[in-house]
């Protein structure tokens, strides 16, 4: 296999440059040497050294920190002649785990991007009213998840990961109500839609395993998308019971891949998404806190990243 243009960009808070050599030393020993290195930084996420990257001529950007560093970099990348691929460094990995990328061990992460063949990949867009439209590799929404973000502690999740989030669930679950939104999807009939989480989804496996989508692909030209409306307690225990259980652990061990609804969890599929909803909320893209949004679009670009 013809060694590509390489470039690394990472973040120097999740892993220092001497560790990833150290690494890329055990698959490749020149690959180090070689390679074109650029550092993202609390103001710069990793657009500025993606688009650095790219006009130094790297044929494959090898982004190594959290889900916003790969979002930032995956954005730039979307529709260029580089590939990207990932050392997970984050405390939630998204694409990386969808992408089934090793987590937890940088080495065999390196081994994946210097010597597996590339494929092609769905991104999504989104606009929430400003014009600019943001990359997603995952997925995006509010409700439960974004205001799970909101109520967690910075300072614990940089002391247990992903643990964090389950400390916060309870607060966010008391903050999510019901709500009355429009949507529309493609070009059919806005509707009018109750639930208090609203997740619309490149691809839909979170930590744990656990298949919030479990028939999202990551390059199938359409988003998921999943409305939960539960409000009661038994309402929750279904949804629990359907999204950690049956499109977790039990979807795990007998390998099913069909979409297992709850009562209160209804599943749709399409291009493009509009909805509005009657006030702002807080909003997620990628697992980051991004405000509040009221009103958004998404559409998926298919095939656009081209990744290892």
């Amino acid at each position: 296999m013809t060694t590509p243009r390489l470039a690394v960009v990472f973040n120097p808070s999740k892993i220092a440059r001497d560790d990833l050599c150290d690494a890329f030393d055990k698959v490749d020993p020149d690959a180090c040497a070689a390679a074109e290195w650029f550092e993202t930084t609390e103001d710069d996420p990793g657009h500025g050294p993606a688009r650095d990257a790219l006009a130094a001529g790297a044929e494959l950007v090898i982004v190594a920190g959290g889900d916003g560093t790969v979002r930032a970099v995956a954005e730039v990348l979307a529709g260029a002649d580089a590939a990207l691929a990932i050392v997970p460094q984050g405390t939630g990995n998204l694409l990386a785990r969808n992408l089934d990328v090793p987590i937890g061990d940088v080495e065999a992460a390196i081994e994946r991007a210097l010597e597996t063949d590339e494929r092609r990949v769905d991104i999504g867009w989104i606009d929430t009213g400003d014009g600019q439209e943001k990359g997603f590799a995952v997925m995006v929404g509010f409700g439960l998840d974004a205001q799970m973000l909101v109520e967690t502690d910075d300072d614990l999740k940089d002391k247990a990961g992903w643990l964090a989030y389950v400390e916060a669930l309870g607060r966010a679950v008391e903050k999510s109500e019901v709500v009355e939104f429009t949507l529309q999807v493609d070009d059919g009939a806005p509707e009018t839609v109750s639930g208090h989480t609203l997740i619309v989804g490149n691809c839909g496996t979170i930590q744990g395993g656990v298949a919030i989508l479990p028939d999202a692909a990551v390059d199938d030209g359409q988003l998921d998308v999943l409305v939960v409306s539960a409000d009661s307690v038994a309402g929750w225990l279904d949804t629990v019971r359907s999204f950690v259980w049956d499109n977790g652990i039990r979807r795990f061990f007998a390998k099913e891949s069909a979409t297992l609804d709850a009562d209160t969890a209804r599943h749709l599929v399409g291009e493009r998404m509009r909805v509005e909803l009657p006030e702002p909320v807080p909003f997620e893209i990628d697992g980051e806190e991004v405000g509040d949004v009221q009103t958004f679009t998404v559409r998926v670009d298919a095939g656009a990243l081209r990744v290892r």
